[in-house]
């Protein structure tokens, strides 16, 4: 951990306006996300849940199920694109549901929301408009539309989660860009953590159910290489409780993988400015995730 330096006083509007004034459209939520759940529709239940009130013509927001529903059958939660920047988790949320949802069908009701933050998405983003993290906004009044939306979504649903994986990334710009943001917009001091080589996944410090991690991790090995700790024996700051896992207080922090309550709960976070791995790795390292956690639940059923 480097402490590069202490910022004294917050953002004010003004600052605020003058960040969003500086992000640019990169990408398409509507080329790259819509159109492939249009092209799903007739294998699920495909239904928009919202749209982000900043330009609801072109961030509508998406709610993926199974079309066979089974009353019995335990409840799955995917999410992707908290952080729209995270490409892999969007990509991978999708890949599931082209390549791996239909296998799972007998066994599991699935619900998917791949792009959570299209804002996000579109301007490669850790924020949303107003300078807000929506993965530590998961609690009642949501200062994030992103995640309040969300959290109404699924609790109409009435569910029960067995499961909830949420598909998340670690890259470099979090120590050149966001980190930086965040010190300068709270007036905080500035903390730079080295950024892990490879796969990792966060469980719930309160619940962490440890042998589900395991699964995730033995599974994505045959895709990609896990994260090593540091000389601290940490990843991101945090200790490691086995390889490739360490542990935070989901709901106490507001984080997406903490709102649905689930009985085993996940965060993926890929690496994909590794060396080591290409875009598609990163992609088939999130479906690998969640097919290694649904096996688990199979087996301990």
């Amino acid at each position: 951990m480097t402490d590069t330096s202490t910022n004294q006083t917050k953002w004010t509007k003004s600052d605020r306006a003058a960040w969003l004034a500086k992000q640019k459209i990169q990408r398409s939520y509507l080329d790259d996300v819509v159109s492939r759940l249009n092209l799903i529709s007739d294998k699920f239940i495909v239904e928009q849940y919202g749209a982000l009130s900043y330009a609801p013509e072109k961030y509508p927001l998406y709610i993926v199920k199974s079309k066979d529903w089974q009353n019995n059958n335990p409840n799955i939660l995917v999410t992707g694109g908290v952080h729209g920047y995270e490409t892999s988790g969007v990509h991978g949320a999708l890949r599931f549901l082209e390549e791996l949802a239909p296998l799972y069908s007998e066994q599991f009701n699935l619900v998917v929301v791949p792009c959570v933050s299209p804002w996000g998405y579109e301007t490669i983003n850790r924020w949303n408009p107003n300078a807000v993290d929506p993965n530590r906004s998961f609690y009642d009044d949501s200062p994030a539309e992103e995640a309040a939306k969300l959290m109404q979504a699924v609790a109409s649903l009435e569910l029960e989660f067995l499961a909830h994986f949420d598909l998340h990334e670690t890259t470099d710009t979090d120590n050149t860009i966001f980190m930086p943001d965040l010190a300068a917009r709270d007036g905080t001091e500035l903390i730079i953590w080295e950024i892990p080589d490879g796969f990792y996944t966060v469980g719930d410090s309160e619940n962490p159910q440890d042998a589900f991690q395991t699964a995730i991790i033995e599974s994505v090995k045959q895709v990609t290489h896990i994260a090593p700790a540091d000389k601290d024996g940490n990843i991101i700051g945090e200790s490691t409780t086995q390889q490739g896992v360490i542990n935070y207080p989901k709901k106490q922090l507001g984080l997406c993988a903490g709102f649905s309550n689930a009985q085993y709960c996940t965060t993926t976070e890929v690496y994909p400015d590794s060396p080591s791995a290409t875009p598609e790795d990163c992609i088939r390292a999130q479906v690998a995730a969640v097919r290694g956690g649904l096996d688990y639940l199979i087996a301990h059923r």
